[in-house]
């Protein structure tokens, strides 16, 4: 009987450990896998830091017959041409290429640039926004540990934080644009006690505008003296918020004229 005992604590014990070395060798895996996707998307923000500073040497890629893709983000689109843009709030990691798939939404969720599976995923805008024409380009992304991807959106929460970045740069393929900062909230996704933020992109009027702007503001964590008003082009960065289920921390900028 006592040698069977001892056999059963034996077995339990190899389970722990096994268990353990299991459980670890998934986080070991996650945390590289999630180093070697931040190294990548450096990778790709210092190729477009070169191309501002050679631009005379980049060779010109046509988007339209009108228009070529500004000189920093030519190579990357031939790459990808899934790329719609690129997102940097300057002293913070945002500092990544922006995609759009309208007949596929949410590919990049799960996707890097290189459409391989990463966690991290790559920040993309709303299917049904139209770059050229909608009033309001919703941009998603993961909420990832450490300020990393839409993670540094958690620090907007602070005012302090928004008194020292209060822009966001936003260019599309083709021009480049500045966004002030309008407001900063947190709601919940999917619920009738939620913001629908994310139904807004084509105003039908200013009345309609304008109660979204008046929802944002009602909602804000802090007031930022910006406003907006009919015509303005707006963006709105959206990630996930832990203090709630299916939490969002919301982000509304307007153009900069």
């Amino acid at each position: 009987m006592k040698d069977y005992k001892k056999f059963i604590c034996l077995t339990a014990a190899v389970c722990l450990l096994g268990a353990a070395a299991f459980c670890g060798y998934h986080i070991y895996d996650h945390y590289a896998h999630e180093a070697e996707q931040t190294e990548a998307f450096e990778e790709i923000a210092a190729i477009v830091e070169q191309a501002q500073t050679e631009d005379s040497n980049a060779p010109e890629v046509p988007l339209t017959e009108e228009e070529n893709v500004l000189a920093e983000y030519g190579g990357l689109f031939l790459k990808n041409t899934d790329m719609v843009g690129w997102l940097s709030i300057a002293g913070t990691t945002v500092n990544y290429p922006v995609m759009q798939t309208p007949n596929a939404p949410n590919y990049y969720l799960k996707r890097n640039f290189d459409k391989e599976y990463s966690d991290l995923g790559t920040p993309y805008i709303q299917e049904n926004c139209d770059l050229a024409s909608s009033d309001n380009l919703v941009i998603y992304g993961h909420h990832i540990k450490g300020g990393k991807m839409f993670g540094a959106l958690e620090d907007y929460k602070s005012q302090s934080f928004y008194e020292e970045h209060k822009t966001i740069q936003f260019d599309t393929l083709t021009q480049r644009g500045e966004y002030e900062i309008v407001a900063v909230f947190k709601t919940v996704a999917y619920s009738s006690q939620g913001f629908r933020y994310y139904d807004f992109v084509d105003a039908e009027n200013e009345d309609e505008f304008n109660a979204y702007i008046e929802k944002c503001k009602e909602l804000a964590l802090y007031e930022t003296g910006v406003n907006a008003e009919y015509g303005d082009r707006l963006i709105t960065l959206s990630t996930c918020e832990y203090s709630a289920q299916n939490g969002r921390l919301v982000v509304v900028a307007k153009k900069a004229v």
